[in-house]
């Protein structure tokens, strides 16, 4: 199912064909650096399934992003619940990854805010979080084109506070 449409993209259900780029895209450093780590098939493999089973028991979640242009899967968009205990949870947050390539192209602006409208006018959602390692610039300024809020930093609860990823921006934006 298609759910949101921009003039260069498409956000839809997760096809089986996703699977290959997903993994090739979870295993390229340059997309990781953000992350602890790369992911291994097996790992992407989870992290489909879970993404599948979020869609089922909430009706939303994190879309694959396929180009109008080529047809190809060039990663994900989406909204889901929040998968930690902080004090701004619980809550909604909104994500984005994209193959390398893709990169400084706008994708990732057109289709998070094509999400930020789809969740006020479809799912009724009042606010929305995004959250990224402080060091992650070019994630923080996707936020800021959004005209997100700078609510703090905090320590990510699921990485050690000596992680040099630890430390998190988190934003907010009023639907």
């Amino acid at each position: 199912m298609n759910y949101i449409e921009t003039p260069r993209l498409i956000l839809r259900d997760w096809k089986e064909e996703d699977l290959q780029p997903f993994i090739e895209m979870n295993q390229d450093e340059n997309v990781m650096k953000y992350f602890p780590q790369t992911l291994s098939a097996e790992d992407t493999r989870l992290l489909f399934d879970r993404i599948n089973r979020h869609f089922k028991d909430y009706g939303f979640g994190l879309y694959a992003v396929e180009s109008k242009k080529k047809g190809e899967f060039i990663g994900f968009t989406g909204m889901q619940q929040i998968p930690f205990e902080a004090d701004f949870t619980p809550g909604i947050e909104i994500g984005w990854r994209l193959k390398f390539d893709k990169w400084g192209k706008g994708y990732a602006t057109e289709a998070a805010s094509a999400c930020l409208d789809y969740a006020k006018k479809r799912l009724g959602l009042h606010e929305i979080y995004a959250f990224t390692s402080r060091w992650n610039a070019i994630s923080e300024h996707i936020m800021q084109k959004l005209e997100m809020t700078k609510i703090k930093e905090f320590n990510h609860p699921l990485l050690p506070e000596e992680h040099f990823l630890c430390r998190h921006v988190l934003y907010r934006k009023d639907l």
